[in-house]
């Protein structure tokens, strides 16, 4: 009987693990696209006046951090980014708040925003300009504006989402508003806010590249601007990439927030 029992059971077949691929190889195409870029460059086939060559780049981008003219145009798009940034936040989470938790404020906010959100809003341009001049407040506004649309539209998906059975055990446990507010609401919608909070900055960055180059006169939009007038492609591609840079580095830092923020949904992942 046992040696019947041995018989009809199947070998167990060990096969090693799979082996993930390395996440180096996610280099592989950047760096054959730039040396094709730099062969081009070269070899002639890419002219200078339409696109400099990734040593020029390289160099120029040394004399710009040497000369100060870099870090002085990313510290003005630095704090137009921050300040717009700040401003949209509290206004589109301020507004997703007001409009989630009650009707009469969904009533009168949510139809205005829903308008707002199909409006190409580098249009308000010309506008921006006639209401505040050429100075610092119309990037800012421009740049406040295309944050705080997409972090109310999530944000007021994610109060919307939270599950309503807890909105019932809050009234059992007769919790006030500011305490339904703080450990329900807002703790249920930060999964959402937070993506809300990664479009909005890169919404950001391409919001502060088109009002930077509007009667600029510093930033980064400015450089690319002023780099135009002198053909000067190596330059405009060192704008191009600093903006890339600053898009990626405030995403990583969401990320890190978002990881931390969520580590209990780590649980659900095999």
């Amino acid at each position: 009987m046992s040696a019947l029992a041995t018989r009809s059971t199947p070998d167990r077949i060990t096969r090693p693990a799979p082996t993930l691929p390395s996440p180096w190889l996610r280099l592989v195409s950047p760096l054959v696209l730039l040396a094709a870029w730099q062969l081009a460059s070269s070899t002639g086939v890419l002219p200078e006046r339409l696109l400099a060559a990734p040593t020029t780049v390289v160099h120029t981008t040394l004399e710009l951090l040497r000369d100060g003219t870099l870090t002085d145009a990313i510290s003005v798009s630095l704090r137009r980014a921050a300040l717009g940034f700040v401003i949209g936040a509290i206004a589109g989470i301020g507004l997703a708040v007001l409009a989630g938790l009650s009707r009469i404020g969904e009533y009168a906010v949510d139809p205005p925003m829903q308008m707002l959100r199909t409006l190409p809003f580098y249009g308000l341009i010309p506008l921006l300009i006639l209401w505040f001049g050429i100075g610092e407040l119309p990037k800012i506004t421009l740049v406040a504006f295309g944050v705080a649309i997409p972090l109310y539209l999530n944000t007021f998906a994610g109060i919307r989402g939270v599950d309503g059975k807890l909105a019932e055990l809050a009234r059992v446990q007769q919790l006030g508003k500011p305490a339904l507010l703080g450990h329900i609401v807002l703790p249920g919608a930060l999964p959402q806010t937070l993506v809300g909070l990664r479009q909005s900055l890169g919404v950001a960055w391409l919001a502060l590249i088109v009002a930077e180059q509007v009667n600029a006169d510093a930033g980064l939009g400015y450089l690319i601007n002023n780099a135009r007038d002198f053909l000067r492609t190596d330059v405009i591609v060192v704008g191009l990439l600093v903006y890339s840079v600053l898009g990626l580095l405030t995403d990583a830092a969401v990320r890190l927030i978002e990881r931390r923020a969520l580590a209990w949904r780590r649980g659900f992942l095999n």
